[in-house]
């Protein structure tokens, strides 16, 4: 029976991610994926710069730039074309990345895929579905089946599920899902336009009761709209291809000008789980959390997800940790995906109002806003939660900058020049000479 250090469920970015993520540091790792080929259309268009910052750490930092476009504003506007809220990013963030980036997610999966694949303590079965798992005293057992029912049992010390909102791991590992109310059919329409244009402002927001639409970057060469479904009207009448094209004509989007990539009915919704760990099992991404698309953090939390799971993994499985430092993996993330569940959800309500009075409400205290100078909302920061973290300290749980660095003769990105792990880093000190010989090693 084939053992593995870690099986991975699921093959999306967020698996991706932390297959590499452990494989860097030396680990064994099985991923089990049923579908038997990627899913070749758009998803997920936006990450921060922090999550550049993880997809940099996992390999990428060379190759982000090309399959990237940065947004540098969000903006809201009403039926009349008012402005209603503008939402501003920096051409570079804490993490010497833009703080928005947009993308095609086929062109992410395929470049995060060849690191995976070049890594060859990473073994990848894609068309094998995990069917069962348990779990023994010692490694957990898990049975994957093919699509004509050949079954193959292999062992693990450690599972993690990030296959989707449907997750079979979390089912295995009981967790309670936690539905948050908010609901909201959009047809999403991916298009690509045949004669180059700049779209300004990058992003835009239409809060119009008569079909609230969202227009976005789908990355370089790529565009993206999104279009409420209407009270009375039903999902086979929007999520039609004739649908598609007369919602998009007054873009000046046609089967002349455009070439239709994908449309597809999705229900937004947000939903978060109470338990992501139960043993050697644990959970990430979209079978730990959904949220609105609103914010642009769905793919963002779980690629953060696999970040922090990443390294305690590898310190419980290297024996310089009990496995119990697992359980702040939950206790430091959750309070951030919360936070970004929260400020979707109440973006939506903004913006998915399709009662004209209820509309011209909120566009008469908004517009007054933008007149008085007010500021946008703040976005949620990525402050970890309780776990290892020092009590008391301001900035415990805080983001560390990068920038560009020298360090003898080689210069680059902080994390690039200095590499993983844990970094003492002094301002006006070198700290060794405070430490004992032990403490300093």
């Amino acid at each position: 029976m084939k053992r593995y250090d870690v099986v991975i469920v699921g093959y999306g970015p967020v698996d991706q991610t932390l297959a590499i993520l452990l494989a860097q540091r030396g680990w064994n790792v099985g991923v089990f994926e049923k579908q038997p080929v990627p899913y070749p259309l758009p998803r997920a268009v936006h990450l921060d710069h922090e999550v550049a910052r993880i997809l940099q750490a996992a390999g990428l930092g060379d190759d982000l730039a090309k399959p990237t476009e940065p947004a540098d504003t969000y903006e809201w506007r009403n039926a009349a074309g008012e402005t209603l809220l503008v939402i501003e990013s920096k051409g570079e963030g804490l993490s010497d990345w833009p703080e928005a980036n947009m993308f095609a997610q086929p062109d992410l999966e395929r470049a995060l895929d060849r690191r995976v694949r070049a890594r060859p303590s990473v073994t990848v079965q894609r068309g094998r579905e995990v069917v069962d798992i348990s779990c023994g005293p010692h490694e957990v057992s898990l049975v994957a089946a093919d699509a004509a029912g050949e079954r193959e049992e292999v062992a693990a010390s450690w599972v993690v599920g990030c296959d989707g909102a449907k997750s079979f791991v979390r089912g295995r590992l009981g967790a309670t899902v936690t539905d948050l109310g908010f609901f909201s059919d959009w047809l999403i329409v991916d298009v690509e336009p045949r004669t180059p244009r700049e779209w300004t402002p990058v992003n835009l927001q239409v809060c119009d009761p008569a079909r609230p639409t969202t227009l976005v970057s789908g990355g370089p060469g790529r565009r993206r709209w999104e279009f409420m479904r209407l009270p009375g009207e039903s999902i086979a009448e929007l999520d039609d291809e004739k649908t598609a094209w007369r919602l998009l004509e007054p873009w000046g989007m046609t089967p002349e000008t455009a070439t239709l990539a994908r449309h597809a009915v999705y229900t937004f919704q947000a939903r978060c789980v109470d338990t992501w760990r139960s043993g050697p099992l644990l959970i990430a991404g979209d079978a730990a959390h959904q949220m609105p698309p609103f914010a642009g953090q769905g793919m963002c939390t779980g690629i953060r997800d696999a970040a922090n799971l990443a390294w305690k993994l590898d310190v419980v499985l290297r024996g310089h940790a009990d496995e119990r430092v697992l359980e702040t993996y939950a206790s430091e993330r959750m309070p951030q995906v919360q936070q970004a569940i929260d400020f979707s959800i109440e973006l939506g309500k903004v913006i998915c109002v399709p009662d004209p009075a209820a509309a011209a409400a909120r566009d008469a205290a908004m517009t007054a806003a933008v007149r008085a100078g007010g500021s946008p909302p703040p976005l949620p920061k990525t402050t970890l939660g309780p776990g290892i973290l020092a009590d008391g300290d301001p900035l415990a749980g805080h983001l560390f900058l990068q920038s560009r660095v020298r360090r003898g003769g080689v210069e680059g990105r902080f994390d690039d020049v200095v590499g993983r792990g844990f970094t003492l880093v002094a301002s006006v000190f070198d700290p060794v000479a405070w430490l004992s010989p032990d403490r300093a090693a």
